[in-house]
């Protein structure tokens, strides 16, 4: 994983902000850290981690003194490694306090060789504008309909490829059932759904490979977002709503 992400911010990195070049920052911010994602699969995992980190780092930066950590209260129920997320706000507060612009999206661009990061930065004052306006106007939870999921709902029905696919790894047995479709829920937050699969698309796809053979060796290789695309059908829904009366129970 380290020559991962070391490939991922190698002298291609784009930028969009004029003056600073954010998207630099972010990687120097990123380096001394590599190490504590080499068991991370996805680039989209580590970038979304550094950039809470980051965030996180301005909010305690402006903070008063007495509330300087209460990210962490944010972080314990959000992320799972908030000890390396501590580590990583210190440092942004230590070595990046003067670049106070928060990242808001980013994009990787797909290339042959190694992805090209671009990252996108508000300034404080509208940052924390948009913040505290969507914290106003979020529904509390008893608001919404009765069996209302506050939910997106993600339908991956699968196409030619992945059936002959599944078919060749069990020539003798009828695994597949061409009606067999997976759902994922995923934040209703998510403003631009499209877009968000766009970026996430290799993690949906391993989850669907996965299902069917763990030897990563048999998946097909270099795999981009027109295969996948080709592998799958992609509905979404906005609207999910749950029949039943019991609660929903989650397993590991």
């Amino acid at each position: 994983m380290k020559k991962k992400v070391i490939n991922l911010f190698k002298d291609n990195t784009v930028v969009q902000n004029q003056g600073v070049k954010y998207s630099e920052l972010f990687e120097n911010f990123l380096t001394p850290f590599v190490n504590d994602f080499r068991d991370v699969e996805f680039y989209e995992d580590i970038i979304e981690f550094g950039i809470s980190a980051w965030n996180f780092g301005n909010m305690k930066s402006i903070l008063p003194e007495d509330e300087s950590d209460s990210y962490l209260k944010v972080a314990n129920e959000n992320i799972a490694d908030v000890a390396v997320l501590q580590r990583m706000v210190n440092y942004k507060v230590l070595n990046f306090k003067q670049y106070g612009n928060f990242i808001v999206d980013y994009d990787l661009e797909e290339v042959e060789e190694n992805p090209i990061l671009t990252v996108v930065t508000q300034e404080e004052e509208g940052f924390l504008a948009n913040m505290l306006d969507k914290i106003g106007n979020e529904e509390s939870i008893e608001e919404f309909q009765e069996n209302f999921i506050n939910r997106n709902a993600i339908v991956l029905k699968p196409l030619k490829p992945f059936i002959d696919w599944v078919n060749k790894l069990y020539p003798e047995e009828e695994h597949f059932q061409t009606n067999q479709v997976s759902t994922y829920l995923v934040d209703e937050e998510i403003e631009n759904l499209e877009v968000w699969i766009t970026k996430k698309f290799d993690k949906f796809f391993m989850f669907e490979l996965e299902g069917w053979s763990t030897d990563k060796k048999v998946w097909p290789q270099k795999r981009t977002n027109k295969m996948f695309k080709e592998w799958f059908r992609v509905e979404v829904s906005m609207l999910v709503f749950d029949m039943e009366k019991s609660p929903v129970s989650k397993s590991d």
